[in-house]
């Protein structure tokens, strides 16, 4: 579904991606681990044209790399960043209908459902978006980008700052998109709920993948841990 081979990206002169190489299969999800400021932000923003790229980015067989982020979007590939970007002065509604790729022909995920699943979001629908709690900005942040239907979902650090309540929750739509049979990738600092929800981990450093494996692989690989994820 998704291949990336040599992927390198730049801020200035600063040399953040440096050859990243890996691939995701329909319906997995693989998590994407590191330290801060190891590229893993980096790398999704490239994959979706936040950032240019040189290198392969290959979606569903399409040779995507330096694509509008609005191409990469109508293909199917679905991003939920790090700040949210909801849109603090529309409705939980407005916000929720701005996600739609076809309003004339919604997807499995329609509004209604949305609301259904969130009861708080359902209970704010109609206020402004900015009002919202933090880990209500990101159930909208998330649900808004699964209205589009996306057949790959991109999550940047969706539990960052939230409460423990709200991490499982949190937790809990991500597994529930997974069951749905969208992909996923995610970039995650907790790594208890990475390792639990995934089928396959990555380990960021330096700007490249240093591991790829199962979670049990990298539960049993103490030499990978202690040099790329331990403080």
């Amino acid at each position: 579904m998704l291949d990336v081979q040599d992927l390198h990206a730049y801020y200035g002169k600063s040399h953040i991606l440096q050859g990243v190489n890996f691939s995701l299969q329909e319906g997995e999800v693989v998590s994407l681990l590191g330290r801060n400021g190891v590229g893993r932000s980096t790398t999704v923003k490239s994959i979706m044209g936040e950032v240019p790229p040189t290198g392969s980015i290959r979606f569903q067989g399409t040779e995507i790399a330096g694509w509008p982020n609005h191409r990469i979007a109508r293909l199917g590939l679905g991003y939920v960043p790090e700040d949210r970007d909801i849109f603090p002065s529309l409705t939980v509604r407005q916000n929720l209908e701005l996600g739609l790729k076809n309003p004339s022909k919604p997807g499995k995920w329609t509004v209604e459902k949305m609301l259904d699943m969130f009861p708080n979001l359902a209970r704010r629908e109609h206020s402004p978006a900015g009002v919202l709690s933090g880990g209500e900005k990101q159930m909208l942040a998330m649900t808004r980008t699964l209205m589009g239907d996306p057949s790959l979902i991109m999550i940047d650090e969706p539990t960052e700052g939230l409460a423990p309540l709200i991490v499982k929750q949190i937790a809990d739509l991500i597994s529930e998109i997974a069951n749905a049979g969208v992909s996923i990738l995610l970039v995650e600092q907790k790594l208890s709920i990475a390792m639990d929800i995934s089928h396959r981990v990555l380990v960021m450093g330096h700007g490249q993948i240093v591991f790829q494996g199962t979670p049990d692989e990298l539960r049993n690989d103490d030499a990978v841990r202690k040099e790329w994820l331990e403080v």
